[in-house]
């Protein structure tokens, strides 16, 4: 699909460059940028009913903080000649979710940075409200990492479930104007019900229907961790982004167990695309 509006969240911690980022990614794309300044409100203490000054005045200070940062993407936007929107949500983990969700319901894809990446209850949140419940794809893109969706390598990680497929689907554009896309299966499982005799055949026979130019790559994990041969791999063949589905269970089973998803989220050090 094409990208015509991007839903940028950008936090308190390395605003500065998250919002580079942004304008980095809405410039490439030629598209509208939705930029949202989000923070998590503390709840008040139930053991300081009625409430504390302590309380107020950290509300105070975090939504000041929240208000600069808002002014700064501003003023970046404008200088840049972007078509743009900048909103602010300060609110408490329970109700981000939802505000994230009616925000990237009118969005084509939802970018994270690194800023943004270091505080998981955003990052939930924004997972939660973005990706699940909107459908949304989601950029991620680390500290060292260029935003962009356009690279010339990407590596698709593939595992036959319909979140690898619903992936690729969102990431056609980029995979059709990739020169190579490494279609890549960790330990691939030959039964019929799994990757099929010929693990990836399938997936490259419809990908070069489309013009995308992939090529399957069936890797030995050596008792390593999914995500760890995933981002080796990328490293090997300089891929500028990782496509993948999101979660391959439940939200409750991943947040309690972990998962290749919540590894990548929280320590990736390439671009991740992910889609539900």
């Amino acid at each position: 699909m094409s990208f015509k509006t991007v839903l940028a969240v950008i936090g308190a911690s390395d605003a500065t460059a998250d919002i580079s980022k942004a304008v980095e990614l809405a410039l490439e794309l030629d598209a509208h940028l939705c930029a949202i300044v989000a923070g998590l409100a503390l709840p008040p203490s139930v053991a300081e009913f009625p409430t504390g000054t302590v309380w107020l005045d950290q509300r105070y200070e975090d939504m000041k903080v929240l208000d600069d940062v808002r002014k700064q993407a501003e003023a970046a936007c404008q200088v840049n000649g972007l078509s743009f929107e900048v909103g602010q949500i300060y609110a408490e983990s329970i109700f981000l979710a939802g505000e994230i969700l009616q925000r990237a319901l009118y969005a084509d894809v939802i970018l994270v940075s690194d800023g943004v990446r270091r505080d998981r209850e955003l990052t939930r949140a924004i997972v939660d409200g973005g990706v699940f419940d909107a459908h949304k794809p989601l950029l991620l893109v680390p500290k060292d990492g260029k935003a962009t969706l356009k690279p010339k390598t990407v590596l698709l990680a593939w595992n036959s479930r319909r979140e690898a497929a619903r992936a690729a689907r969102e990431a056609m554009d980029m995979l059709v104007s990739a020169d190579t896309v490494h279609v890549v299966l960790v330990d691939p499982d030959t039964s019929y019900w799994r990757n099929g005799e010929e693990p990836g055949a399938d997936v490259a026979t419809y990908l070069s229907r489309h013009g995308v130019k992939a090529v399957v790559e069936q890797i030995a994990g050596g008792g390593r961790p999914v995500e760890q041969v995933l981002e080796q791999h990328a490293l090997d063949v300089d891929a500028d982004v990782i496509v993948m589905g999101a979660y391959g269970h439940s939200r409750l089973r991943e947040r309690i167990l972990g998962g290749v998803t919540a590894s990548m989220l929280k320590d990736a050090k390439f671009p991740i695309f992910l889609a539900r």
